[in-house]
């Protein structure tokens, strides 16, 4: 007997995109009366040429990029969309959570719902009732239980919906970023969860843009680039593959970024790490001092109109996890009808981080109205620095930052 769960080979899918021959209110208005002009179509891989096993049991994590064919790939896998060429064969029931609220009718209860989409994984009503209560307490709607989903928040139905995937004993679980959407609490629960049906022995398809969850629950992956396997194996490994990778992409210009969101009343241009004298590195070591220089342009209004500035700089390690914030906000230096000025500089003392790669997030705020929203906006290297004036440091693994601190003994006299 096979100990494979899913096997793809050369699996590729093709969209056709078309649109009006000059994107003209003529145009639309001929396509809504049956006269429509000529047609450009275009053909789009969203996939090309993908192979790859996974075994029962099997976590594996599938990282990339937006764009990068994820989720066109776990649709594939889930039936849900067919694939132009290729072959997929699953051994064991699959139970997918793609988007908020996947396989949920919006006009019946929660309660209702949990037994469609039992009944549509091919549970009997007593199976599924003998897992309700188990559903109901980790999904925590149970107040909202009678209700149409329809008037669910998201998270709500995120909740609902991955607790229905996970609690149904599916052989093969299968997770898009939908998580994102829960609290941190909550997806701290749903990595606990998906650890435990790993550990039973079912298979786990993870795609997440957080690579500490990603490497913590997985241990082969699969990084995906313009529609193509880039490459597979451990998952460390592929996650080391794809930072590296981005770390590239991030050297483009800020103004090249498609990703960004905002009204982009002001925006950042560029970044810059300047040392004490002004000049440009490329690195900073652990203990240096610094300035992190964040340039700035005004597209859509006159620097009149900016009437209060708020930035914000999220800093990850190389697993993807929050080390740092900075915040103008939280220093009491918003920035109140600022007048003309072309960059916004953060002054670093001492920088406590332990050596690595790292990546900035840029979040500005103008008037209240989010601005400008960059993820993974640059990268840079730490390298280790006599932040103790010792020479010495501790080792790479007793934490991710330095502390000043000092030692001293104080006498304390006990009576016999």
């Amino acid at each position: 007997m096979s100990n494979v769960a899913i096997s793809v080979e050369n699996i590729s899918k093709r969209y056709s995109i078309g649109d009006t021959s000059s994107g003209s209110l003529q145009d639309a208005f001929r396509s809504l009366v049956g006269r429509r002009g000529a047609q450009k179509t275009e053909e789009f891989w969203a996939l090309k040429d993908i192979s790859f096993e996974v075994k029962q049991g099997e976590a594996i994590g599938i990282i990339g990029k937006n764009g990068a064919g994820k989720s066109t790939l776990l649709k594939v896998l889930s039936r849900i969309t067919e694939p132009t060429t290729g072959r997929i064969e699953i051994d064991g029931r699959v139970s997918s959570l793609l988007e908020v609220g996947t396989g949920f009718h919006p006009e019946l209860t929660g309660r209702e719902n949990v037994f469609l989409n039992g009944t549509i994984l091919g549970m009997s009503r007593d199976e599924i009732k003998a897992k309700f209560d188990e559903i109901v307490d980790f999904s925590g709607v149970e107040k909202f239980l009678d209700t149409p989903v329809k008037r669910y928040s998201s998270g709500m139905k995120v909740r609902l919906a991955f607790a229905v995937a996970a609690h149904l004993e599916p052989e093969i679980l299968i997770i898009d970023e939908v998580l994102a959407v829960g609290d941190a609490e909550f997806q701290k629960k749903c990595l606990g969860k998906m650890q435990d049906v790993a550990g039973e022995g079912r298979t786990v398809l993870f795609v997440s843009h957080n690579m500490a969850a990603v490497s913590h629950l997985c241990k082969g992956g699969i990084f995906l680039n313009n529609g193509s396997v880039k490459i597979a194996g451990d998952i460390n490994h592929v996650i080391d593959h794809y930072l590296q990778e981005s770390i590239s992409a991030a050297d483009i210009s800020l103004n090249s970024r498609k990703d960004r969101k905002g009204t982009q009343m002001l925006r950042f241009s560029s970044i810059e790490i300047l040392d004490i004298e002004q000049r440009k590195l490329s690195s900073v070591m652990s203990g240096q001092n610094f300035t992190l220089k964040l340039k700035t342009e005004s597209h859509r209004a006159s620097f009149n109109d900016i009437r209060s500035i708020k930035v914000s700089v999220g800093i990850n390690d190389s697993k993807d996890n929050r080390v740092s914030y900075l915040s103008n906000e939280i220093t009491d230096q918003v920035f109140m009808n600022p007048g003309k000025f072309d960059s916004i500089d953060i002054a670093i003392p001492k920088l406590s981080l332990q050596p690595g790669t790292y990546s900035l997030t840029l979040f500005c705020k103008v008037n209240n109205e989010i601005s400008d929203w960059i993820q993974n906006a640059f990268y840079f290297k730490v390298e280790p620095g006599d932040f103790y004036s010792t020479g010495k440091l501790p080792p790479d693994n007793q934490g991710a930052f330095y502390l000043d601190h000092t030692f001293s003994l104080s006498e304390n006299v006990v009576f016999e």
